[in-house]
């Protein structure tokens, strides 16, 4: 398995003001504590950056390839921060580009106000990364799905990879404009989807394979075999379950819809290998 979404982080060392309301994820998470929470399972892992302050997130970004640089960590790749809003962006973005452990980049917007990926200036930063062969991770909240959209539509040859499935709210049982969006998105054929956070966004009573399937196979009907990959969302998923407890829901999801050997190794490997040029 190729974990596509890990985060790793130090609040001694960087700056993750959004940390202080969240005292379970309010210290330090090291790859030695991911490792074992991974239990063998997993075989290579990217890291995504952690939303480190406007301090920090360069400093991260430089952290996190120098990290990836030695082989025993197993960093297949890194999605960094770079902050598309910036007049800056255009001069930073070659001291990283140019690492070949660099793969996309992501600019959490969920908690930014709504008009900031609406700017010219984001979209045109955004749409220079199919120059550089990077991709763009969308983390956006359900409700913010149609303004992912308008960015894709924006950047059409930019590779988008829409985290945590776009956060539906699997614990109401009204998903219909969840589903609506997702079908929206999954008609660009430069967006794929990363299933990763269900189990936080489900209640406890749906924390099982047969409780999130069907949130998992709309998306898998959606985007397909070929555009979907897995993710941990470590340490983040600890506030619901363990990263083992993840690995065993996504191992039965893919027993319950039947996957082929194939199937399997497409969604578990092979397309992150190819989506993000691993």
């Amino acid at each position: 398995m190729i974990d596509t979404h890990l985060h790793l982080w130090n609040p001694a060392q960087f700056q993750y003001s959004w940390l202080d309301g969240i005292p379970p994820l309010n210290r330090e998470f090291a790859h030695g504590e991911y490792r074992r929470a991974a239990n063998g399972e997993i075989s290579a892992s990217i890291f995504v950056e952690c939303a480190a302050g406007p301090a920090s997130y360069f400093d991260e970004a430089r952290w996190a390839l120098d990290f990836a640089s030695e082989p025993a960590n197993r960093i297949a790749g890194v999605v960094a921060s770079l902050w598309p809003e910036r007049e800056d962006f255009p001069s930073l973005l070659p001291a990283l580009s140019c690492h070949p452990k660099l793969k996309g980049l992501r600019r959490v917007l969920h908690t930014e106000p709504d008009e900031l990926s609406q700017s010219s200036l984001f979209r045109k930063n955004v749409a220079s990364l199919a120059e550089h062969r990077l991709s763009f991770d969308l983390c956006v909240l359900e409700r913010q799905l149609p303004l992912a959209i308008e960015l894709v539509d924006a950047c059409p040859a930019t590779q988008f990879v829409i985290d945590h499935c776009g956060v539906p709210d699997i614990s109401s049982d009204s998903p219909d404009f969840w589903r609506t969006q997702i079908n929206e998105l999954a008609k660009r054929p430069n967006v794929a989807c990363k299933v990763s956070g269900l189990l936080l966004y489900a209640g406890e009573t749906r924390r099982t394979a047969e409780g999130i399937l069907p949130w998992f196979s709309h998306v898998l009907e959606a985007f397909g075999w070929d555009r979907i990959v897995w993710g941990g969302d470590w340490p983040v998923c600890t506030l619901a379950v363990t990263l083992e407890q993840w690995v065993a829901v996504t191992h039965g999801l893919l027993d319950i819809v039947s996957a082929s050997p194939a199937q399997r190794s497409g969604f578990l490997d092979g397309n992150a290998t190819i989506i993000y040029h691993l």
